[in-house]
């Protein structure tokens, strides 16, 4: 199997992914190979998961994902740092199993008439702007549904509903339903402006399309990546056909994830 290992340049990461990739040059069943890897073993948290979801992006139908965290908390890391011997041994016993979870296609045109981009999220997309209220209309399928002036807006994917989106009041959001949601970021709700003042989620077969009223001074985020220095004229998002793989050896239930993230061992009976 081909192995792929990506890391951060912390201290305890750096010394994590030295001894696996010595691990993996002594097994007989795994190989590195940075180019054209099937399993990606990201070392870090998830921010680094995250990059490493982006690098291999143009792979990410033919590989699966494995997360070591070394940090506190890690979402999408089942395993631990002191723990990679335990991997590799279930690397070499691997029998292809995998569980995916969706992904969000972004669709951005300028109004300098370049051309669009098309980038895909694991986790979210936000639009702000840089100086004052974003103003924005926001369409579902091709039909207006709302003026919305406030800090911005929040798109994210159901694992992606566990990070930014819920930290601005939006709703935790299975993996098994594909939709996308989007969340208000400090809404103008007053006798003259109105929003729905809650988070919206939009299923598989239905866009969502914002257009800001002034295209300068916005920002755009995928993910870890950034945009601002382009006239935004609209951007689309629509729940990607693509997913993303895990390999799944030890991959947490995701309510389990949940609650060992945000509740802890805090269940008393």
């Amino acid at each position: 199997m081909r192995i792929a290992i990506y890391g951060n340049d912390r201290k305890t990461s750096s010394e994590v992914a030295t001894k696996l990739s010595q691990l993996i040059q002594s097994s007989d069943e795994l190989v590195l190979d940075e180019l054209n890897p099937e399993v990606v073993i990201s070392v870090g948290g998830d921010g680094t998961l995250l990059s490493a979801f982006h690098h291999y992006n143009d792979l990410t139908e033919k590989v699966r994902f494995v997360g070591i965290h070394t940090g506190h908390l890690g979402f999408y890391t089942d395993w631990r740092d002191n723990e990679v011997e335990q991997l590799v041994s279930s690397l070499e016993h691997d029998n292809g199993q995998s569980v995916s979870y969706p992904l969000l296609d972004i669709e951005v045109s300028y109004s300098d008439r370049g051309s669009n981009d098309y980038m895909v999220a694991l986790n979210e997309s936000t639009v702000k702007k840089l100086f004052g209220t974003m103003v924005a209309k926001v369409y579902i399928k091709d039909q207006l549904f709302e003026n919305f002036r406030g800090d911005g807006l929040c798109i994210s994917t159901p694992t992606g509903s566990t990070a930014y989106n819920k930290s601005v009041g939006g709703a935790i959001i299975s993996p098994n339903f594909n939709a996308v949601q989007v969340a208000e970021m400090a809404s103008i709700n007053n006798r003259v402006f109105r929003t729905i003042g809650s988070p919206i989620i939009v299923p598989p077969t239905e866009s969502v399309t914002i257009v800001p009223m002034v295209s300068l001074h916005n920002v755009l985020t995928c993910d870890q990546l950034l945009i601002v220095d382009r006239p935004i004229k609209a951007i689309t998002y629509r729940i990607s056909q693509r997913r993303i793989y895990f390999a799944k050896y030890r991959h947490t239930h995701f309510w389990e994830r949940v609650g060992n993230s945000f509740i802890g061992d805090d269940l008393d009976d």
